[in-house]
């Protein structure tokens, strides 16, 4: 924990690294619109009922009666594409510039491994409007995952009844809402500390 806070908040920085185009900020700012998606997310979970019979009118409540709630709908759904974007440069940028060489290989997996919750997390959170874009997309999505090897079993796990019944939804809720952020949390921590524990923070450039 220190030394996340450390990494955080150093007491003092190279001139060198403080160059925009040194990192582009893009960890960073990723992890900004985590926190937002997160914050953004509890506030919209006091009104989400995570039920097929009354997700939809839930989010019709929060988009046309709640105060501010279209606009916080809105913001946790751009954020979701702004932080899978920033993902995705980000990765981009460590590609590019050989960041995933030794001795950094297990971080890159760590961050590999983010984006690969950030994919599912998002995938997750598609179904929870309940509409039909939501639906037909969802179960093209998992019929897909049929065709792969082991697809069957994760099928089952995540669809018990069907596509948007009342046991798929909860468990697609509960992934989106408390699984996969956890998870992430976890990962995050792990890959700043990494960071911090390799000291110099891109020799390689």
């Amino acid at each position: 924990m220190r030394d996340f806070l450390r990494h955080l908040f150093p007491r003092v920085v190279l001139r060198a690294n403080l160059r925009i185009r040194y990192t582009f900020c893009l960890g960073g700012m990723a992890f900004t619109l985590f926190l937002l998606l997160g914050l953004s997310g509890v506030l919209l979970a006091f009104y989400y009922q995570p039920h097929s019979a009354a997700a939809y009118g839930s989010i019709l409540l929060i988009e046309e009666q709640v105060f501010g709630g279209h606009f916080l709908h809105s913001l946790h759904r751009v954020a979701a594409n702004g932080y899978l974007l920033l993902l995705f440069l980000h990765t981009l940028r460590v590609i590019l510039t050989g960041a995933y060489r030794p001795p950094r290989q297990w971080n890159w997996l760590i961050g590999f491994c983010l984006l690969l919750l950030a994919l599912f997390s998002g995938y997750t959170g598609y179904l929870l409007p309940m509409d039909q874009l939501a639906l037909w997309a969802t179960q093209t999505g998992m019929e897909l995952v049929r065709t792969v090897p082991l697809g069957e079993l994760f099928y089952r796990f995540m669809v018990p009844d069907q596509v948007g019944g009342p046991l798929s939804l909860l468990r697609f809720y509960l992934l989106h809402v408390v699984v996969l952020p956890l998870l992430t949390l976890l990962l995050c921590g792990l890959h700043f500390y990494r960071i911090r524990k390799q000291k110099g923070v891109l020799p390689y450039l």
